[in-house]
C-alpha cells in the first residue's frame, strides 16, 4: 500500500520560518510575560498622554505663581516641540541600537524632565524641564510601536489597538481631573512628581521582561550607526522647527510681524524644512522620513488627518480651561471636571470604533464620519458666550468628543494595513509626528492670537497694556482692571478666546480633505493588494522581515519570478496528484492480478492432485 506523509502543523508559540532577508526568527511572548510586558508599555503610554493633559488645568496657577502669562504657549510648545522633533529620530534609533536600552533611556529622560518641572524655581526652568520630558516622551511613543510590532502577531493586534485607544482615553479623563485636584488641594508641582514612582516601575518591568532579539545592524560599528541616523537631515529638521516656533511665539507680541528678526526666522525655517525634505529624497537609504512611505496615498492622507486633529484638539484642550476659569469663574479642578463631556465620548467612541472595524474591516467610513462630526462640534464651540448655558457647552463638547473618538485611531490602522511589518513603526511615527508638530505650532498660534486680540480689545481701558497682559496670569487680569470695566473686559476676553476656537474650527474642516483621500482598505484582508509579501505574509513566515532598502528593492524586483514559481509549483502539484491517482489505479490492478494468480495456482494444484490420484489407481489396477 502507498501512504501519504502527514505534515506537522505549526503551533502558536513556534517561531515562524525565516523570510528572505531575515536573520532571526521572532518568538512572540505569551501568557504572564506578555501581560506584564504590555502592562509596562501601556503604563508608559499612560504617563506620556497624562503629562500632556494634566497641565491644562494647572496652567493658570503656574502663570500666577511665576507671573508669566506670556509663557503659556511655551509650556505646551516646549514639550511638543522636542517630542515631535525627536520622535522620528527615536524611530531610527530603535532600528540601529538596542531596543531595550533605547526605551529605558527614553523613560529616564522623561523622568528627569518631570523632576525638573516639579522643582522648577521659575518659568525658564519649568520650560526647560518640559522640553526634556518631551524628548523622553517621543522615545516612549516610538518604542511602544516597535515593541507592539515585534511582540504581537498582526491578527491579534487589533484588540491591543483597542487598549491603545483606551489608555489614551482614560488618561484624557484623568489628566484634567488629577491636574485640577493637585492644583486646588495640594500644589501643581505634584502633577509632575506623580510620574517618578510610576516611571520607576516601568523601567524595572522593561529591564527584566523586554527581550527583543538583536538585529545584525545593531552589531555594526558606532561610526556606521551614526551614519545611518541621517545627521545631515537632522541638522536641517531640528533648527527648522525651532525657528518656526520662535517666529510664531514672538510674532505680533514681543516683536511686530514686520520686524526683521521675525521675517528672518520664518525664511530660515522655510529653507531648513525644504532642505530636510530634499535630503530625504537625496539619501532615501538613510532617510529619517523615507519618501517611499510618505507618498503612499493612505499614509499621506492619514498624516494630514493626524496633523489637523493635533492642531484643533490642542487648541481646545489648552484654551477651554482658560474659558472656564476666566469667563465662568471656575477653579482649576472645576474646569477639569467641565472637560469630561469632551473626553468621555473620546473613550467610548474609540472603543466602539475598534470593535466595529474588527467586525467590518474598513476604517475609512469611520474616519470620514468622525472628522465631519468633529468639525460640527468645533463650530458649536466657537459660539460660546459669557452667558452660555451649561447644557449647551456640555452638548457642544459631546459632539466634538465623539467625532475625535471615531477618527483618531484610523491613521494608525491605515499604517498597519497598507505597510509591510518593517515599515509600520515609521508609518505610525509619521502620524504621531504630524499630530505633535501641528499641536506645537498651533499652541503658539493660539497664544499669539489671544494676546493680540486682548491687547486690541482692551486698548480703551485705562492702565491696560500689552506688557501687562503678557506679564499677568490668565485668570488674574481682571484684578488689574477697574470694577466698572469688568463687564467689557469679560466680553473682550470671551471674544478673544472665540478667535482661538475659530482656528480650531478651520483645522477641523481641513481634516475632511485628508479623510476623503484615504484608500478603502480592509484590515480583514489576508494580504494588502499592492504588497503581497508585506506584513501579513511575514506573520506566516513569508514576509520580507527587516530588509535593507536594497534588499527590499531586490525582493520587489523578484515578485514576477515568484509568480512564475507559484505557477510551476501548482503545475507540479497537479502532476503529483495525477501521478498519485495513476499509482492507486496500478495498485488495484496489481492486487487483482495477484488474486487471479492465486486462484489459478490453486486450480492447478488441485488438477495435479486429481491427476496423481488417477495415475496411482491405474498403476494399482495394472499390478493386480
Amino acid at each position: 500500500m502507498l501512504f501519504k506523509k502527514k505534515e506537522k502543523q505549526p503551533q502558536e508559540n513556534e517561531t515562524a520560518p525565516s523570510a528572505p532577508g531575515d536573520h532571526t526568527d521572532i518568538i512572540y511572548p505569551s501568557g504572564l510575560k506578555l501581560a506584564l510586558l504590555m502592562t509596562s508599555i501601556f503604563v508608559g503610554m499612560f504617563l506620556v498622554s497624562l503629562d500632556r493633559l494634566i497641565i491644562s488645568t494647572a496652567i493658570p496657577q503656574i502663570t500666577n505663581e511665576f507671573n508669566s502669562a506670556g509663557d503659556i504657549g511655551w509650556y505646551g510648545t516646549a514639550y511638543l516641540l522636542t517630542n515631535c522633533a525627536f520622535q522620528l529620530v527615536f524611530g531610527k534609533l530603535y532600528t540601529v541600537f538596542s531596543i531595550k536600552a533605547t526605551f529605558l533611556t527614553s523613560v529616564l529622560l522623561f523622568e528627569a524632565g518631570s523632576a525638573l518641572c516639579g522643582a522648577a524655581p521659575n518659568s525658564v526652568a519649568f520650560i526647560f524641564g518640559r522640553s526634556i520630558a518631551g524628548l523622553g516622551s517621543g522615545g516612549i511613543l516610538s518604542g511602544v510601536i516597535v515593541v507592539i510590532v515585534y511582540a504581537i502577531p498582526l491578527h491579534k493586534r487589533p484588540k491591543y489597538q483597542g487598549f491603545f485607544g483606551a489608555v489614551f482615553g482614560i488618561s484624557s479623563v484623568l489628566g484634567p481631573l488629577v491636574g485640577g485636584a493637585f492644583t486646588t488641594n495640594v500644589t501643581w508641582r505634584w502633577c509632575f512628581y506623580l510620574n517618578l514612582p510610576l516611571g520607576g516601575v516601568v523601567m524595572v518591568l522593561i529591564f527584566f521582561l523586554l527581550q527583543v532579539p538583536d538585529r545584525p545592524n545593531t552589531k555594526i560599528t558606532f561610526k556606521d550607526k551614526l551614519r545611518q541616523l541621517n545627521a545631515l537631515g537632522l541638522l536641517a529638521l531640528l533648527p527648522g522647527i525651532v525657528c518656526l516656533c520662535l517666529a510664531l511665539q514672538w510674532g505680533g507680541t514681543t516683536y511686530a510681524w514686520s520686524e526683521g528678526r521675525i521675517i528672518a526666522l520664518l525664511v530660515l525655517a522655510f529653507v531648513l524644512l525644504i532642505a530636510f525634505a530634499l535630503i530625504q529624497v537625496w539619501k532615501p537609504e538613510q532617510a529619517t522620513m523615507p519618501p517611499r512611505i510618505f507618498i503612499q496615498r493612505s499614509i499621506a492622507s492619514g498624516f494630514w488627518v493626524s496633523s489637523c486633529v493635533g492642531a484643533h484638539q490642542t487648541v481646545f484642550v489648552y484654551y477651554l480651561p482658560i474659558w472656564f476659569q476666566a469667563i465662568d469663574g471656575n477653579s482649576a479642578i472645576e474646569s477639569g471636571i467641565h472637560l469630561l463631556p469632551m473626553v468621555m465620548p473620546i473613550v467610548v467612541a474609540s472603543i466602539v470604533t475598534g470593535q466595529l472595524v474588527s467586525r467590518i474591516g474598513y476604517y475609512t467610513p469611520f474616519m470620514i464620519f468622525g472628522v465631519c462630526l468633529t468639525a460640527i462640534g468645533a463650530g458649536l464651540l466657537t459660539t460660546l458666550e459669557i452667558d452660555t448655558s451649561e447644557g449647551k457647552w456640555i452638548g457642544f463638547q459631546i459632539v466634538y468628543g465623539f467625532g475625535l473618538g471615531f477618527c483618531s485611531q484610523a491613521p494608525n490602522m491605515a499604517a498597519q494595513t497598507v505597510l509591510p511589518r518593517k515599515d509600520v513603526a515609521i508609518g505610525a511615527s509619521l502620524m504621531f509626528f504630524g499630530q505633535q508638530l501641528f499641536g506645537a505650532v498651533f499652541i503658539s498660534v493660539g497664544q499669539n492670537l489671544l494676546d493680540n486680540q486682548l491687547a486690541n480689545r482692551l486698548a480703551g481701558i485705562p492702565g491696560i497694556s500689552p506688557q501687562l497682559i503678557q506679564s499677568t496670569g490668565a485668570t488674574e487680569l481682571l484684578n488689574h482692571i477697574p470694577a466698572k470695566y469688568h463687564a467689557a473686559a469679560l466680553e473682550a476676553y470671551n471674544d478673544s478666546l472665540r478667535v482661538c476656537f475659530r482656528v480650531g474650527l478651520i483645522m477641523a474642516c481641513l481634516s475632511i480633505l485628508g479623510a476623503l483621500g484615504m484608500e478603502w482598505r480592509s484590515v480583514k484582508k489576508n494580504l494588502p493588494p499592492k504588497n503581497p509579501d508585506g506584513e501579513r505574509a511575514a506573520e506566516e513566515g513569508k514576509g520580507q522581515g527587516d530588509l535593507s532598502e536594497k534588499e527590499a528593492v531586490a525582493v520587489s524586483a523578484a515578485d514576477g519570478e515568484k509568480d512564475k514559481d507559484r505557477d510551476a509549483a501548482a503545475a507540479v502539484l497537479m502532476g503529483s496528484t495525477e501521478a498519485t491517482r495513476t499509482a492507486s489505479q496500478t495498485e488495484v490492478a496489481l492486487t487483482s492480478t495477484l488474486a487471479t494468480v492465486e486462484k489459478t495456482k490453486g486450480m492447478t494444484e488441485k488438477k495435479i492432485e486429481e491427476r496423481t490420484e488417477t495415475e496411482k489407481a491405474a498403476v494399482e489396477e495394472m499390478a493386480t
